[in-house]
């Protein structure tokens, strides 16, 4: 029999359709890798392993939609910079002193803060995916990973080569924590021509798209003038909505863009912290709600944001657009906390596996403490998740039905040692 895990007496927030706002106080039974049942559980085996979840909230693992997560070791090297700036004279050429080790270390340092934080679902694009995939197989963390891919540099056919070994070796990886996605980095940095090669990769190997778009004003303007069209139309009448899209960003839109998203049901990655550290604008996620698209939280790497500390971004994501729109109503609490579970987990194409607490799906579960003088009194679970919670409030993280953080203990990686590696590899990238 597969080992179970009993969650009792919690502030249960499923976060399915029919569930509500409210929190419901039962009892959380996992076996194996899935919640078995969810309700007043009294009648189990003995040898089941109990977590007292009295006075914490249980919801569903958080879901970090997109980010570069090797770029812990770039945390506060170029800040207050405009974002081509950036780029190229910060980013770029530090990246390309990068290796596999430095790629293994940075992802691992990424890894922890986002179980100590409430993440257990992110979705990255970065480069040396083979060594992000063996520290997410090993941390016990649930990732969408994708190979990044630039279209115009020499490397433009070999990083295609790279996304084509790495898909097969790792897709359904990590008893299937795992899931693969083609990385092109975006409109501007990959000409049509590479993106109908990427397409026509994605059609062979049936995997979905992660590319960022319309992230800023000028990439807006550069691709109308260049092609004729808004960089939402573009990547359409290439046909790349064919396939399940996760698109970054998503700043600069028309109305027409609005509705070829909802159209094409692509998955959305807003990343409010990082939008507005580099100034790139803001998205207009309530209107994107409203037409029914699949709206999620990302972070971005940490360079741009600079943390990867989901339940500040959905903080942050919730009053931005309150006093941008100068409506307080606009993005209540309880349609934030939705952004960072449930529609994340459908804007990465994982809604049948992760996103809610039933039966049936996978056994992604975070406790968040609620025995916190920031937290008291609590008359309302939801508001205080988003308005008052930090990230260090997350007590237990289980994903997949694994147990790896217990009071805020991380069960499955060397925290020192990731801690001391990190710094050293970030030290000699900048010789």
């Amino acid at each position: 029999m597969a080992k179970q895990i009993l969650i009792k007496n919690t502030n249960i927030l499923a976060m399915t359709e029919n569930s509500g706002s409210e929190a419901i106080i039962g009892d959380i039974l996992i076996e194996g890798q899935y919640i078995k049942k969810v309700g007043q559980i009294n009648d189990y085996e003995q040898d089941i392993e109990i977590i007292n979840g009295n006075n914490c909230a249980a919801l569903p693992g958080l879901v970090n939609c997109h980010t570069h997560g090797a770029m812990t070791l770039l945390r506060g090297y170029a800040d207050d910079m405009e974002l081509m700036p950036w780029l190229e004279q910060k980013i770029w050429p530090r990246e390309a002193k990068l290796d596999a080790e430095h790629i293994y270390w940075g992802s691992m340092l990424a890894i922890l803060e986002m179980l100590k934080t409430g993440t257990t679902t992110f979705a990255d694009m970065y480069f040396f995916m083979n060594k992000v995939a063996e520290a997410v197989e090993e941390s016990g963390i649930r990732a969408v990973l994708a190979r990044g891919m630039i279209g115009f540099n020499d490397k433009a056919n070999t990083t295609l080569k790279e996304a084509k070994e790495f898909i097969p070796a790792w897709q359904g990886a990590g008893k299937g924590r795992i899931t693969c996605m083609l990385g092109p980095h975006a409109p501007y940095t990959c000409p049509p021509e590479y993106l109908t090669k990427v397409l026509e990769l994605a059609y062979e190997l049936k995997v979905g798209i992660h590319i960022h778009l319309a992230e800023t004003k000028k990439e807006f303007t550069d691709i109308r003038k260049q092609y004729g069209k808004t960089p939402i139309k573009h990547v359409y009448d290439l046909g790349l909505f064919n396939v399940p899209v996760l698109a970054a960003h998503c700043v600069h839109l028309t109305e027409e863009d609005i509705d070829i998203l909802q159209e094409v049901k692509a998955g959305i990655a807003h990343n409010p912290t990082s939008n507005m550290k580099l100034a790139s604008g803001m998205a207009p996620i309530p209107q994107l709600l409203e037409a029914g698209v699949k709206v999620g939280l990302g972070t971005d790497g940490t360079a741009s944001n600079n943390n990867l500390n989901m339940m500040e971004e959905m903080h942050i994501a919730s009053l931005l657009h309150k006093v941008s729109w100068g409506d307080p109503t606009v993005m209540p609490a309880y349609q934030v906390l939705q952004m960072g579970t449930v529609f994340g987990a459908g804007a990465v194409n994982l809604i049948d596996e992760i996103g809610t607490i039933e039966e049936g799906k996978k056994a992604d579960v975070i406790l968040v403490d609620l025995d916190k003088p920031h937290l008291y009194p609590c008359h309302d679970i939801v508001a205080n998740l988003i308005y008052s919670a930090q990230g260090s409030d997350v007590k237990t993280s289980i994903i997949d039905g694994q147990i790896v953080m217990k009071d805020r203990e991380v069960l499955t990686i060397d925290e020192e040692k990731v801690k001391f590696e990190a710094k050293r590899y970030a030290q000699m990238m900048l010789l």
